[in-house]
């Protein structure tokens, strides 16, 4: 190991809150590729769980953050910039709503955000409680951790937030019988990542929005993971053509940069008037900068034609390459967003992955996630699924010789 990566581990356990257990030092990054501290070579099918939607330092957005840092980096919220209100006209005119935008700095914050306007409409008539899915993943605060329907991440933390309940995900029966005079709002992944890279039927997302506009209940998108082009749309729910009344996003919105926000429809976001809610960081000018970059190389670089193609073109070979074996169950997702399904725990083979190289995620116990960069290759593809077709013969061997 090099002398970097020792010293950055003994940091790590002097000082760091032992929230992570990191194995891995990357010290540069290039498109579809990260290089460690002993220079060793790997393509990343992870980008930083959906986040470097473009790749690692893509030159549109390296060029608009290095020339934003020389001018202006913050002021707060007390004062303007010139570039959040131009990302937030951006967004809401790809959007196609009627709608404004709150900048914060994640997708926890963002989520944030999308419950508060629940409430703020809700309880106009007395209502504040919110129905959200079993395994969904919303966040680590006290709040999104109450509506995230997997009880091992609130464990420790209890009592949970009130006024939060699960119900089983595609389930529209569920849904319907859950709701109470208290209901304000439903609250869902149209692609569940954390949970198993699990997708929404269309025709549930359908009868959800009949059934929120039937019974005044806002209906509320977290795409943090499944937005900013990851589903080969701008936007994950222009994927399913269900408009939701407001959605949360972050990760892939700046490309590394940290940055989240909420858009709402018109008529709910108006309720977060001045003082209500804030930031210190939201919408900063190096942040907003960095999102204009990102929503211009969609613009003029076919990257969500890139992604679909792309996406059908993993997802094929995936498929045939599982096949081979009897404990891979199948794929699913959509766009560059898929899972391998496993009747075993999946981290073993993730494992024997990352051993040969190539970096992916794991998602609920038994998938194997893949969010490559919305610009891979056919090439990188080819190498990938190469890696992955080894990986699963290492495995089955280790498997049939008990191991």
């Amino acid at each position: 190991m090099s002398a970097i990566y020792e010293k950055t581990v003994k940091r790590i356990e002097a000082n760091v809150m032992p929230t992570y257990a990191p194995k891995q030092l990357f010290v540069r990054g290039e498109g579809c590729r990260l290089w460690d501290s002993d220079g060793e070579e790997y393509l990343d099918f992870t980008s930083g769980i959906a986040v470097c939607n473009l790749g690692h330092c893509h030159p549109r957005v390296t060029a608009a953050i290095t020339g934003q840092a020389r001018t202006l980096v913050h002021v707060s919220n007390i004062y303007m910039n010139a570039l959040a209100p131009a990302l937030a006209e951006k967004l809401v005119a790809e959007s196609g709503l009627d709608a404004k935008v709150f900048f914060c700095n994640s997708g926890a914050e963002a989520n944030e955000g999308l419950i508060k306007i629940a409430r703020k409409y809700g309880n106009q008539t007395g209502r504040n409680e919110i129905i959200s899915m079993e395994n969904s993943f919303h966040g680590r605060t006290l709040g999104t951790l109450a509506a995230t329907g997997r009880k091992k991440y609130r464990q420790g933390f209890e009592p949970d937030v009130p006024g939060f309940t699960q119900v089983p995900f595609n389930d529209i029966e569920a849904l319907k019988k859950a709701i109470t005079p208290k209901t304000c709002a439903v609250m869902l992944e149209m692609v569940q990542g954390e949970g198993g890279v699990i997708p929404a039927d269309v025709e549930y997302l359908k009868q959800v929005r009949a059934l929120c506009d039937e019974k005044d209940l806002l209906m509320l998108c977290d795409e943090v993971q499944c937005g900013m082009g990851r589903l080969g749309t701008r936007f994950a729910f222009q994927s399913f053509g269900v408009a939701p009344d407001a959605i949360s996003m972050a990760k892939g919105i700046a490309n590394g940069v940290p940055m989240g926000a909420v858009l709402a429809r018109r008529e709910f976001a108006d309720l977060l008037t001045v003082g209500t809610h804030g930031t210190t960081f939201g919408g900063t000018a190096l942040a907003a900068a960095a999102a204009l970059a990102v929503q211009d190389t969609f613009d003029h670089e076919k990257v969500l034609e890139n992604c679909n193609a792309m996406g059908a073109y993993l997802a094929e070979r995936l498929t045939a390459i599982g096949k081979k074996y009897s404990f891979v169950k199948g794929v699913r997702g959509k766009g560059l967003m898929l899972g391998l399904v496993l009747d075993c725990e999946a981290a073993p083979v993730q494992k024997l992955m990352q051993k040969r190289k190539l970096l992916v995620l794991t998602a609920g116990e038994c998938v194997v996630r893949f969010v490559p960069p919305l610009i891979v290759t056919r090439e990188e593809i080819d190498r990938a699924v190469a890696i992955v077709d080894e990986a699963l013969a290492e495995f089955d061997t280790e498997r049939k010789n008990g191991k």
